[in-house]
Formats: C-alpha cells, sequence, structure tokens
C-alpha cells in the first residue's frame, strides 16, 4: 500500500496532545504528533505550520510529521509565527485601566513586536473621553484606534492592518474581544462537531490560544494568510525580566528628554534636575504615561531586589 500523501497546515489550537490543523483550503483535520517529537522535545504550537499524514479520512484525523521553520515562537504565549499584537480595551463600560495597557505594551516590548492599541465602544464615547486617551498615548508611536463593534464604526481600518499577518489578541474581559472576533472570523462560533469531541479528550488542560482565521467584512474581505490568535489567561501579567535602565526605554515620548536629565544614571524618579519627570510637570508627556512608568519601576524593582534577595 502506498504511503499517505503529506499535507500541509496550520495548527489553530492543541489540547491535551491533540492539534486541530487546516489547511489553506479550509479542511480540518485532528492529529497528534509522532513519537519522535517527543523524543526530540519539540513542542508544537499553535500557528505552527505543519506537515501531516492522513490517517483516518472518514474521522479527519492525522500524525504530525514535522513542523516548518519557524519565523518566530513566545512563551507566553505559547504560540507562533506571530506578526504582531492588538490590545482590545473599550472607551467605557469597562472604563479602561491605562496602567494595565502599559504593562501589556511593556510585556509586548519585550517580545520584541509591533502593537496595535484599540478602544472599542465608540459608539457610547463623547468626544472628551476619546480626546482624552489620544492624548494620553499621543506619544507612544504606535497606531492608535477607535472602533465599534456593535455599529462597525473603525472596523475596516482595523481589518485592513490585520491582512496578510498573523496577530495575537490581548486585553481585558469586558472589551468586546469575542464579539470582534466573531465579527471578522465567521468560524469562531462555527460548532466544530466531532473536531470538538476529539479535542474535549484533553479537558485536564482548559487554558489555551487559538487561531482563527480572519475572513474581513461583509463588505471586504482579506487573504486567507490573516489569523487572530486569541489568548485567554494572558491578562494576569508578570512585568517581564529586564536590565536596570530598560524600562524607560519603552517609553517613547521620554527619549527627547532623557539626555536632558543631570544625571546620566536618571530614573526619572525624584531625582534633582530631571528632565522627563519636570516635562510631565509642564504637559509635554502625559502625567498619566509618567504615573504609571513609576509604578511599574517599583513593581519592577520589587520584582529585582525579591529575585536577589
Amino acid at each position: 500500500m502506498a504511503e499517505a500523501a503529506e499535507l500541509i497546515g496550520t495548527i489553530l489550537r492543541g489540547v491535551g496532545g491533540f492539534y486541530d490543523v487546516e489547511t489553506d483550503g479550509g479542511e480540518r483535520f485532528v492529529c497528534r504528533p509522532r513519537g519522535s517529537f517527543r523524543k526530540e522535545k519539540i513542542r508544537p504550537l499553535p500557528g505552527d505550520v505543519v506537515r501531516f499524514v492522513v490517517t483516518h479520512e472518514r474521522d479527519r484525523e492525522g500524525s504530525l510529521t514535522q513542523i516548518l521553520p519557524r519565523r518566530n515562537a513566545l512563551i507566553r504565549p505559547a504560540v507562533a509565527n506571530v506578526d504582531q499584537a492588538l490590545l482590545f480595551f473599550s472607551v467605557r463600560e469597562p472604563d479602561p485601566s491605562f496602567l494595565l495597557a502599559d504593562r501589556y505594551l511593556l510585556f509586548i516590548a519585550e517580545l520584541c513586536l509591533p502593537t496595535l492599541l484599540c478602544f472599542n465602544k465608540s459608539e457610547i464615547a463623547d468626544g472628551d473621553e476619546v480626546e482624552t486617551i489620544r492624548e494620553i498615548y499621543r506619544g507612544a508611536g504606535l497606531p492608535l484606534l477607535f472602533v465599534s463593534v456593535r455599529t462597525g464604526e473603525g472596523l475596516p481600518e482595523l481589518v485592513s492592518l490585520l491582512a496578510d499577518r498573523t496577530t495575537f489578541l490581548a486585553g481585558p474581559s469586558g472589551a468586546g474581544k469575542s464579539s470582534f472576533i466573531n465579527a471578522v472570523c465567521p468560524s469562531a462560533a462555527a460548532e466544530t462537531g466531532e473536531l470538538s469531541k476529539k479535542l474535549a479528550r484533553g479537558k485536564n488542560t482548559t487554558r489555551h490560544s487559538e487561531l482563527f482565521r480572519v475572513a474581513g467584512l461583509a463588505d471586504e474581505r482579506v487573504s486567507p494568510h490573516t489569523w487572530l490568535i486569541d489568548t485567554p489567561g494572558f491578562t494576569a501579567l508578570e512585568l517581564p525580566d529586564m536590565e536596570e535602565g530598560t524600562l524607560d526605554r519603552h517609553y517613547p515620548e521620554f527619549m527627547p528628554y532623557r539626555d536632558r536629565c543631570r544625571f546620566a544614571s536618571c530614573r526619572h524618579l525624584d531625582e534633582p534636575g530631571c528632565a522627563v519627570r519636570e516635562a510631565a510637570e509642564n504637559g509635554s508627556v502625559s502625567d498619566v504615561r509618567y504615573r504609571n512608568y513609576r509604578q511599574l519601576y517599583g513593581k519592577w524593582k520589587e520584582l529585582r531586589d525579591r529575585k536577589y534577595r
């Protein structure tokens, strides 16, 4: 009997040793890795492009044979081949936590990924609320978007920034992440039948990242290589392990003032002659972002001191 031909697909999710794999043609298979994966300590990740052979055509089952070269691989969230991050907050209901947003931005900057910062529920916001957020992040050096998943306002621009990329989505509960995924990824709400039952064998692992193919909007489609990664459980963030003097470099609006500080080792806290603190006091730098910096620095110092205690 001839050996089954290898197919190529993308891992959408993995639960309990089973991997949901989708081909470019939209066919889905539940696969298990060959024994060599465990022997060589190779861990498949959502986002991996893989080769596999079909072992049971009727049951849509297969065996993973190879992980194709990765562009990158993240530990947390545990995903591969990521191009960018989308931070998804709401303008209100719930009100945004700018400290949490800065934690996310710091965490993602340490992953060396570009970030889109998006605020949902613009339909219930007034102009002052939107302008306040714009002012806070005007010097942060990243795309800032305001959308309404309910009315569709701003979604075409956001979807255009996702095209041909794999984007992981993160943000607090209540911001509308699930509604956004359902709006641009029709397959997200679809019942997968037997696939769901097979993956449920591994329900002892309840937290997992999952890829959804972005179809776009009704009047504008995107390429089939556009993916969103939902990352449940990614809201409990510890600060990354950074070197001394690194934190302020993740605040681009501080850059014009850092070299004006009296001391080269200035940490922009209470040192005399700190140009960054003065810029925050006179409004040249967002006081919200500066206060967040101080809090995050204190948290980082606490973690560092605990590490070396």
